[in-house]
This record gives C-alpha cells, sequence and structure tokens, in this order.
C-alpha cells in the first residue's frame, strides 16, 4: 500500500498558494484493506474513504472507462493492479495529475509542472473528451487563476468546441452546472469563465439568454463598449469590485437579458427590454436551478433597474410604488444589493468605470424615509379596507423631505 498527495494540494503548493484541501490517493490497497485500517467508506461510485483521524479523503487508485453518455458515463476499475501514473492519466489537466509521495518527491508523468511554468490549462489525454462536466471545470480554472497569468491551451479549446458541438453538454444535471457557475462567479475574474464557454460554443448551449447578447448593440452615446455581451460583462466586473456576492453578480449578468429579443428593425434601441427579459430570467433560472435568492435578485434587477437610472425623474408616488414593489421596508439588505447591481449597470460602460452615480443614494434615502413610517400609527382608527391607501399616502407624504433634483 502508497500513499500520494495528489490534484490540487500539489498544484497549489507549487504555485506558493494556500493550500486548503488535500485529496490522496492509495495505490495497492484493496477497500477490505482500507476498512480494516479503520478508514470510513465513503464513496458510491467508486470506493473513496475518510481518514480516521484527519478525515482526509483517501481514493483507491482507479481507472475509468466511458461506458455511456454524460458525466456518469463511466465503468469503474479500482483494483489493486492500478498504477499511480493511471490514475494520474485520468485527470482532466496536467496542472492537476501531479503526485507527491511522503519524501515530497513530486510525480508528474504528463508534463503538468512545465504547464504550471508557462502557465497553460492543457488537457492530459483525448479521453478529457468523455466528460462534459470538464468543460465547464477548465473555464472555472481559467477564471480562477486568470490573475496568475493561466490560458487555456489552444488543443484544448479545439476539443472543447468539439465537446459542446457533439452536445454532450445537454447531458449535464444541472445542479452540477450551478455548482461551477458558483464557483466562478467567487473568484475575482469571473469573466473569464464566461468568456471561455462561449470561445468554445459552450455557453450558447447551456445558458443562451447570456449568449445571445454578444453581438447585439446599443446606443454609442449611452454605451461606448456598443456591444450589450460585453456591456453585461463590464457589469460584472464592476459589481466584482462594488464587493458584489454571487447573488448580485448573477443578477448583473440577468439584468439585460431583454435586450437578446429585440427586434433587429429597432436596433440600437431596447425600449421595453426590462419587461420582456423577466421571463427569460425566470426560465433561465429554473433551468439551472440557481438558488431562490438569485432568481429573486436577478428578477428585480431586470425589471426594476432603469427605475433607478431614473431617481431624479420619477414621481414620488411611482418611487413609492417601487420601492413597494422592490420590497425594499422588510428586505432591507436584498434592496441594498439591487442598488448594488444598478451602480455596477452605470458603471458597466467604456471609459465610465468611476462614474458618480447618485441615483442609488437617492433611492436609499427614499427606502430609509419609507421605513420610517410608523404604519400601526397611521392605520389607527381607519377601517380595514382603507389601510393599504392610507400608509402608502403616508409615505408618499414622506418623500416630501427628498432633495430636489439637481
Amino acid at each position: 500500500m502508497e500513499t500520494y498527495l495528489v490534484g490540487g494540494a500539489v498544484r497549489d503548493a507549487v504555485l506558493g498558494l494556500a493550500v486548503t484541501d488535500r485529496d490522496w490517493v492509495v495505490v495497492g490497497a484493496t477497500g477490505t484493506e482500507m476498512q480494516a485500517a479503520g478508514y470510513e467508506q465513503v464513496g458510491k461510485d467508486f470506493p473513496v474513504f475518510l481518514h480516521p483521524d484527519t478525515h482526509e479523503e483517501y481514493a483507491l487508485a482507479r481507472l475509468e472507462r466511458k461506458s455511456g453518455k454524460g458525466h456518469h458515463g463511466f465503468a469503474i476499475d479500482a483494483g489493486t493492479h492500478v498504477t499511480l501514473e493511471q490514475d494520474l492519466s485520468r485527470r482532466d489537466l496536467t496542472i492537476n495529475a501531479l503526485a507527491r509521495d511522503a519524501t515530497g518527491h513530486i510525480i508528474d508523468p504528463w508534463g503538468g509542472l512545465q504547464d504550471i511554468e508557462s502557465r497553460t490549462l492543457r488537457h492530459v489525454s483525448p479521453a478529457f473528451a468523455e466528460d462534459p462536466l470538464r468543460v465547464l471545470r477548465v473555464a472555472r480554472f481559467a477564471s480562477r487563476f486568470a490573475p496568475l497569468g493561466f490560458r487555456v491551451a489552444p488543443e484544448t479549446l479545439a476539443l472543447m468546441r468539439d465537446m459542446a458541438a457533439a452536445g454532450e453538454l445537454a447531458t449535464l444535471p444541472a445542479e452540477r452546472i450551478c455548482q461551477e457557475m458558483t464557483r466562478a462567479l467567487a473568484q475575482s475574474q469571473p469573466r473569464v469563465f464566461f468568456e471561455v464557454l462561449r470561445s468554445c460554443g459552450a455557453l450558447k448551449a447551456l445558458w443562451p439568454e447570456l449568449d445571445q447578447l454578444f453581438g447585439v448593440p446599443q446606443v454609442a452615446e449611452h454605451h461606448p463598449e456598443i456591444d450589450t455581451g460585453e456591456h453585461t460583462l463590464l457589469t460584472l466586473e464592476r459589481a466584482v469590485e462594488l464587493g458584489a456576492g454571487t447573488a448580485a453578480r448573477f443578477a448583473a449578468l440577468c439584468h439585460d437579458f431583454g435586450k437578446g429579443t429585440t427586434d433587429p428593425a429597432h436596433w440600437p434601441r431596447h425600449h421595453g427590454h426590462e419587461e420582456r427579459g423577466v421571463p427569460l430570467v425566470e426560465a433561465s433560472c429554473a433551468r439551472l436551478k440557481v438558488p431562490r435568492e438569485w432568481r429573486d435578485l436577478a428578477v428585480m434587477s431586470t425589471a426594476y433597474h432603469t427605475h433607478c437610472h431614473r431617481a431624479f425623474e420619477l414621481r414620488n408616488t411611482t418611487l413609492v410604488d417601487t420601492l413597494i414593489a422592490l420590497d425594499a421596508v422588510r428586505r432591507p439588505e436584498r434592496f441594498s444589493e439591487f442598488l448594488l447591481v444598478c451602480t455596477a449597470d452605470a458603471r458597466g460602460r467604456t471609459g465610465r468605470e468611476q462614474v458618480p452615480y447618485p441615483e442609488a443614494a437617492r433611492f436609499e434615502k427614499a427606502a430609509n424615509l419609507v421605513r420610517a413610517i410608523n404604519a400601526a400609527e397611521v392605520v389607527e382608527g381607519i377601517p380595514p379596507d382603507k389601510r393599504r391607501d392610507a400608509i402608502r399616502r403616508a409615505r408618499i407624504a414622506a418623500l416630501g423631505a427628498l432633495a430636489p433634483a439637481p
């Protein structure tokens, strides 16, 4: 029985990054022997065991043979005859096909160290094409390691393009797609994830509502970048800079979906894109099975972002109705995320990355004035069927304290 540290822990140590998770491969052992040594088996598809003390994962060295479609269509061989090199050969990228033995020596049969040096994401073998999830994993690694200068190798990108064209991505469970997207959105350069997916045709297969924005023009006076897809990625960048969480970053990607359905005869204007975008956002959220809080924020951002942009033009009646629709009184945290998305949208334009956005402050001030209304006092002595209108009138009156438009 021989044990090796493998994969990301070795890669990150070589890169000088903090190692948070450690995975191990055991060569020459059986499941019975592992359990006899105190390890607890947890794997169903292949033998994975938890160390009795550290609870880190130890997997038996294995081979995989394609036996069906999709991410789970593999037959597993975890016999004692499987070598370390054979186990590493089934991994996705060369930088992940590294192992370290007990002496600290790194085993590198597929050139991972050289690719780390050259900052290249390269597939280990043609078997890469057997698992469609690897398309998303490569895009996520490209996003994660973009700050270090990593790029996807041309031959790997070509293979990913072939996989997307073959329709294999349609077999991926929505949960796995969402999981990879969530991890990518948490990175410092999440736009790279979507750029890589688009460059190989995977974005069109996985998220057509986003893909169709590219090539759609906007009014150059307001959008010097012109292209709606590029504006969307710029909005995502600004959301990251503003400290947005994954929900707001996702909403930033969704907010202009309606522009992808504008009749080209009306380009570069997109009247009514907010209303048209809502069902597209709802449909994509249902298909991708994103968290409910993501969906709610994305729908609100799509429907009302231009209301925020026109904060100094709205009548107080419209402003109050908008705040109610956004549930700004009861959900102040989500409302703040909405304002962040709107700010990112305003600044997600070439050359306007730091433009002042007082509209967000006006919306926040209005929300605070509305929240200060004591509804119980307002409705005291008023018949139940008239209370809603009484509260609304009080809130509208409260907005009289707003400063006039500059």
